[in-house]
């Protein structure tokens, strides 16, 4: 006896061959990309030490990388991107507020570190 409330959902796809590869072509895009980016990071903190005069704009760049990256994450895997403008902007901005608040604690916290006066 065959069951009719089981859904093949390979069958059940509602589109067709163009669409399927259109969206396999932006998942490797994005892969690539997270990737990427991933693989500079690494690299960076490989090869370029603390002591470094360059060692602020690494840290600086760590983070506009981390941004892009979780800015990624978001608007494809969780399907953020193809929502309406406005909508977008409810969930991100929060966000960005936040997240530039954490930068700045982490600055400022990490210069008291270093100040000898306190």
């Amino acid at each position: 006896m065959e069951r009719d409330d089981i859904i093949e959902y390979s069958l059940d796809g509602h589109h067709n061959e163009d669409t399927g590869v259109k969206i396999r072509k932006k998942i490797w895009f994005v892969t690539g990309l997270l990737t990427l980016i991933t693989a500079i990071e690494v690299a960076l903190g490989m090869f370029i030490k603390q002591d470094s005069s360059l060692w602020l704009f690494v840290k600086w760049g760590f983070i506009v990388m981390t941004v892009i990256k979780a800015a990624y994450i978001v608007l494809v895997f969780m399907h953020l991107g193809d929502e309406r403008k406005s909508f977008k902007y409810v969930i991100l901005i929060p966000y960005v507020i936040f997240i530039i608040y954490l930068i700045f604690i982490l600055l400022w916290e990490g210069m008291a570190v270093y100040d000898k006066s306190v």
